[in-house]
């Protein structure tokens, strides 16, 4: 799908200034290097989440050599990776600010008592994490005290990544992006065997996704690991949209997926319905009786 930047905002051109207030251009102490780099990150979008040096240097105004000297030193620093056809994506770096970002902003803050009322009410672990390319990153976390939890607990803990296409919030996540960034995600993935049921089909893992995003619901079923099986539900923001996953996670000993599903998935759902709210999400109901 051929990009259509003019639909959306453009990011300043180098020497102008955003909307925000920063100083002059005349101020001393202003670094029109720093602002350039910066603004190359800020050309990375949900919708538009790989570019190319033209892509960017006709966005900022900039040329492609200066563009490009940029890009590479943001390579090199983990701001930004290579891919595929000499294109780029945020990097790693990125994330980090990102998660303290999400410090800051008390997505964790907001969930953890919710997380741990749901591990107090159904004894099992349960999690938060959002999405970052193809991976998942564990915001939260809170371990069941169960006997033998621990051996498919799998050590994970804040900040810890797994692939997104073998677990639930993973695959609630990915279910939930726009079509093109999806797309493009899928088609950087490789998908190895991890447990018994792992799908290594992009085109049954583009099925499945299909799947979850109609149902706002997802089962991993001995996909990440062998015993260890989990459902995850969305946390939606004040614009609807889903910018987390929430999670229940049990050793196949202690309870079949079928009665994870059926008697503790509307616990979870109330859980991120709690946890959304705070985030000042509404559903429609609720949105239409105010």
């Amino acid at each position: 799908m051929p990009r259509k930047s003019s639909n959306r905002p453009k990011a300043p051109k180098v020497g102008e200034n955003p909307a925000w207030s920063v100083p002059g251009l005349r101020e001393p102490r202003y670094s029109q290097s720093l602002e350039r780099g910066l603004a190359i990150l800020t050309c990375f979008t949900p919708d538009h989440p790989v570019l190319g040096i033209a892509n960017i240097a006709d966005e900022l105004g900039m040329s492609r050599s200066t563009t490009h000297r940029y890009v590479i030193t943001l390579v090199a620093l983990g701001y930004l990776e290579q891919g595929a056809s000499r294109k780029y994506r945020l990097g790693l770096k990125v994330t980090d600010l990102g998660m303290s970002a999400l410090n800051a902003t008390g997505l964790r803050e907001h969930a953890h008592p919710y997380l741990e009322e749901l591990r107090q009410r159904t004894s099992y672990t349960t999690s938060l994490a959002v999405l970052d390319g193809p991976e998942i990153v564990y915001v939260d976390r809170v371990r069941s005290l169960r006997r033998g939890q621990g051996a498919v607990d799998l050590n994970l803990h804040p900040g810890s990544r797994l692939p997104a296409y073998c677990t639930a919030m993973g695959k609630l996540l990915l279910a939930n992006l726009p079509e093109q960034e999806q797309r493009e995600i899928l088609a950087s993935m490789k998908l190895t065997k991890r447990g018994p049921n792992t799908i290594t089909s992009k085109n049954a893992l583009r099925d499945e996704l299909d799947e979850v995003r109609e149902e706002s619901f997802a089962v991993n079923d001995e996909e990440l690991a062998p015993e260890l099986h989990s459902i995850a539900v969305p946390v939606r923001n004040e614009a609807r949209e889903v910018v987390a996953a929430v999670s229940l996670a049990a050793h196949t000993s202690t309870i079949s997926l079928g009665e994870l599903v059926d008697a503790l998935g509307p616990h979870l759902v109330s859980t991120a319905d709690r946890i959304s709210a705070r985030l000042g999400y509404r559903r429609a109901d609720e949105a239409v009786s105010r």
